[in-house]
């Protein structure tokens, strides 16, 4: 009997990744995505095959801040293993909408666990729950399972209360329910408005049109940066262990944004000069400036380090990055390279 997941979240960077990761495994996958008047799918495009073909992949439509959706779509699909990866996902935006962000990263979470309770699946179903490394916000780094939480953000705080609704039935009905909180996971599929993408896409139009700028906020924010393909590989992991846990994922390796800047120029043969300092500080190619920084991303209250020990994961579930920041890099420049100069063709 092949196993069914089901994933929320499916047109995302770390939906895309995990889909094909179990389709490789010879699982069937339901992915879940919201309606929209535009297709976004073309993450996922080359694993879409016709719905009058035979396939092991299938789209539903859905959303998290509709319980009913949620419950039908369970009672449908009938998964051995569900993935939560569904959410509104960027810290700055949750500013901006912190109701939503609310409902459909803290609520949506309950929306499940509880579905699960009704149709009386709760011991039938594996649950994999997103958390993030937002969650530690100010907390002293490196951080692991057993650091205090410190959100800074609407996004971080909803993603707190996903976090403990799902340790509290995890607890309360026995529930194979794990928390990965991930920290930062980029790669060629992240969205334009996340950091690193932005990044990549904006050097690489410089280099390659020699047009554009970049515009950035808090050049000396912390992060520690992985590969969405090593990340994916740890959620599955976790939902084969023989007892639910929670897990941090990370590289444990920690870098700037201006290091990052620095980095993708390299690759590309920039030779950026940097003059100046706070927000005045700018980035130069051949005495042109292609960095300014824009206080309006910088973030009502900042987040200014985060570093991941995975000791725990990298024991209990034999897991660990194949990808460093410089091959990470490298992969991100070569997918929009190609990018680039295909849209040069049209």
């Amino acid at each position: 009997m092949k196993k069914i997941a089901l994933i929320y979240g499916i047109t995302g960077q770390d939906g895309a990744y995990l889909a094909k990761l179990l389709l490789k495994k010879n699982y069937i996958v339901h992915g879940v995505k919201r309606r929209s008047s535009s297709f976004n799918t073309q993450r996922i495009d080359d694993i879409y095959v016709d719905l009058h073909n035979k396939t092991n992949f299938y789209l539903h439509y859905g959303d998290l801040s509709d319980s009913l959706s949620v419950l039908k779509l369970i009672k449908n699909t009938k998964p051995n293993e569900i993935y939560n990866l569904g959410a509104q996902s960027h810290v700055g935006v949750s500013f901006e909408v912190p109701e939503y962000t609310a409902n459909v990263d803290a609520l949506g979470t309950l929306r499940i666990l509880d579905s699960l309770l009704t149709l009386k699946m709760q011991n039938k179903i594996k649950f994999y729950q997103a958390g993030t490394s937002e969650m530690f916000g100010a907390s002293k780094p490196p951080q692991n399972e057993q650091t205090n939480f410190y959100p800074r953000s609407p996004y971080a705080a909803a993603k707190l209360y996903a976090h403990w609704i799902t340790v509290n039935y995890r607890e309360a009905y026995n529930i194979f329910a794990c928390n990965g909180i991930l920290f930062n996971h980029e790669s060629p599929l992240r969205g334009e408005t996340f950091v690193t993408q932005k990044i990549v896409s904006g050097l690489c139009k410089i280099s390659l049109l020699g047009k554009g700028k970049l515009y950035l906020g808090n050049l000396y924010a912390k992060r520690d940066w992985g590969h969405a393909k090593d990340y994916v590989v740890a959620m599955w992991k976790m939902l084969q262990q023989k007892k639910p846990n929670d897990y941090v994922i990370a590289s444990g390796k920690q870098y700037s944004v201006k290091y990052f800047v620095n980095l993708i120029c390299k690759i590309l043969k920039l030779k950026i000069k940097w003059k100046g300092k706070g927000l005045s500080e700018k980035g130069y190619l051949n005495g042109k400036i292609i960095v300014s920084i824009d206080k309006r991303y910088f973030r009502p209250t900042e987040v200014e380090s985060l570093l991941g020990n995975s000791k725990k994961a990298r024991k209990e579930l034999k897991w660990k990055p194949i990808y460093n920041i410089q091959s990470l890099a490298q992969d991100m420049v070569d997918h929009e390279i190609k990018k680039i100069n295909a849209s040069k063709k049209k």
